[in-house]
């Protein structure tokens, strides 16, 4: 099978890992790629932008690809899936409507609510909105605020915070972008991440993960695109993924196909879970990032395979998904000042950071001398397996600590609470 994957973050090196390891694969292409990804397929680096219909259904003509899979939010919202699909191309990844799941919080507000699913009481601001309107609305949420920029923003457009003033500024920064703002009641209890494969009505989901969002040990600092997962999750009730199944992601796709617009790909959902079981924080449209590294490090189904049994539509005889009986973790080294202004441009050294089985790439180049440098916030995922999450984590650890980037950070405490048993629900 001739497979085109379109991204060139860490998610989409653990992707390519993963296809490429599936007998079922022949040839591997990538755009736009990484300095990381040059070993396990052809990188089409200038081929136009991820987000350019047109051109990515050139590119795929001209590969003869029979699946295409697309990694990155930006593509599935400007609606590529769609142009590929109408080309002729078995596509993994939802159309664009359907994909405003993701690229519209108020639009998964509204099919959450005809659903029936649980999720955190939600108000929209639209950019013009009074500074009288704007405290009004602040009044009726808090004492922890939760403010989103209601569009796609890579991850770090949510501010959570207890200071009313910040909450604010979040409010008139999003704005200031010409974006609404939705403001959320806050939900308690811990974060759980579950990627549900979805063909129209047929639901089948992967093992959960936790991410880990803080850019600093303790969860202290900005909000990022994710610095660290681990999975599965030990503090987890038994019945807890089928729970999540059963009561967002089964009512969310019936609802989808209700709609006229069924769901085709790879539905995140977001998820805090208290004392009344789970509810939704957010859903994403694709693959989670960094959650897609440690949990593709532990299926044992060929990808290629089930990738493609949703894109035609067949996931429903597809045999029952097969699992490592291990746990797996991944600690995102990031640039210095990352998330406001990450550095690019640093040299990285150390020789395990060619070998995919431990250091998927997120954000590297190679500079005029030929030599690896960092080329965007977060730059590596190490990844670490282990028959317990304590030796997955020494394993990330000690991985991490054999690479030098200057000015580079990486937290300490990815999944430690979960190993120290300080998560209970």
């Amino acid at each position: 099978m001739r497979i085109l994957v379109i991204g060139s973050g860490g998610r989409e090196h653990a992707l390519l890992r993963g296809l490429a390891a599936d007998p079922a694969t022949t040839d591997l292409h990538v755009t736009p790629g990484n300095a990381g990804m040059a070993g396990l397929a052809t990188v089409h680096a200038d081929v136009g932008k991820a987000d350019d219909p047109a051109a990515m259904v050139a590119l795929a003509r001209d590969i003869d690809a029979e699946l295409v899979v697309i990694g990155p939010e930006i593509p599935l919202v400007a609606g590529v899936a769609d142009a590929l699909r109408a080309a002729g191309f078995r596509v993994f990844g939802p159309n664009q409507d359907a994909a405003q799941i993701e690229g519209s919080k108020q639009f998964a507000k509204d099919v959450m609510a005809d659903a029936g699913v649980k999720t955190a009481r939600a108000e929209q601001l639209a950019p013009g909105a009074s500074e009288a309107d704007i405290d009004a609305a602040l009044d009726r949420f808090g004492p922890t605020w939760v403010v989103k920029d209601d569009g796609l923003a890579g991850g770090k457009g949510v501010v959570v915070t207890p200071d009313r003033e910040a909450a604010r500024e979040h409010v008139r920064a999003v704005h200031e972008l010409g974006n609404p703002v939705l403001l959320e009641s806050f939900l308690n209890g811990p974060e759980v991440s579950l990627f549900c494969l979805v063909d129209g009505e047929t639901v089948v989901p992967l093992i959960p993960a936790q991410d880990h969002k803080r850019a600093y040990d303790n969860d202290e600092g900005p909000n990022t695109g994710g610095m660290g997962a681990y999975t599965p999750l030990p503090w987890l009730p038994a019945e807890g993924v089928q729970r999540i199944v059963d009561e967002v992601c089964v009512p969310v796709a019936k609802e989808m196909v209700r709609r006229g617009t069924p769901y085709s790909g790879l539905l995140y959902a977001g998820i805090a879970w208290d004392a009344d079981g789970p509810w939704v924080v957010e859903f994403n449209a694709r693959f989670g990032d960094p959650e897609t590294q440690p949990i593709l490090a532990l299926l044992d189904t060929p990808l290629a395979g089930l990738l493609d049994a949703v894109a035609s539509g067949t996931l429903a005889s597809h045999p029952p998904l097969q699992w490592k009986d291990a746990y797996a973790l991944t600690v995102v080294l990031a640039a210095e000042n990352y998330p406001a202004s990450p550095v690019t441009g640093g040299v990285i050294s150390g020789d395990v950071v060619a070998d995919p089985t431990k250091v998927l790439h997120a954000g590297t180049a190679r500079n005029d001398a030929g030599e690896l440098v960092s080329a965007g916030g977060r730059v590596l995922n190490i990844v670490g397996v282990g028959p317990t999450l304590e030796a997955a984590r020494d394993d990330a650890y000690a991985t991490i600590a054999e690479i030098s980037l200057d000015g580079s950070f990486y937290r300490k405490d990815i999944a430690l609470p979960a190993v120290e048993g300080r998560i209970t629900l």
